[in-house]
């Protein structure tokens, strides 16, 4: 068997892939070095809008955020924890779509309900969860400058 390099070349040769995601910006739903996701291969189909997805940033960066937009060509995707959309993401970067998540040593579907429940609302307040975080970022700027006088 020849030995896999990156995450498209397993994902051709197994159709899954399971991980522990690093970073934060797929909290609350996933915690950094702690929890797994698993992602199935995506075929032809286009995604779609809540949909998780493993894609890649240039130069060699693979990021797991949701689809928030569906164009014509491309995808807007917003990571749930994060205060900026992408813009322009192309169907021939997203390398699959999150089918499932380990917590605390239990799996959890896309399918189950808490899931779906826990999608809808990171959904549906998308503009109030923006605004929150820039004025949070916007009062740490101010709180920074203030104590260190940069």
């Amino acid at each position: 068997m020849a030995e896999v390099t990156n995450f498209e070349e397993y994902l051709k040769e197994n159709g899954t892939l399971t991980y522990s995601n690093v970073g934060t910006s797929m909290m609350p739903l996933l915690r950094q070095h702690r929890d797994l996701f698993t992602v199935k291969c995506k075929g032809r189909e286009r995604c779609k809008v809540g949909d998780v997805v493993l894609y890649t940033r240039p130069p060699d960066r693979y990021v797991l955020h949701r689809v928030v937009e569906v164009r014509p060509k491309d995808y807007v995707i917003l990571g749930d924890n994060c205060a900026a959309k992408e813009y322009g993401i192309t169907e021939d970067r997203i390398l699959g779509i999150m089918i499932s998540y380990v917590r605390k040593g239990r799996e959890h579907s896309i399918n189950d309900r808490s899931y779906r429940l826990y999608s809808w609302y990171i959904m549906h307040t998308i503009p109030v969860r923006l605004f929150f975080k820039r004025i949070n970022l916007r009062l740490r700027r101010f709180a920074k400058k203030l104590i260190y006088g940069k």
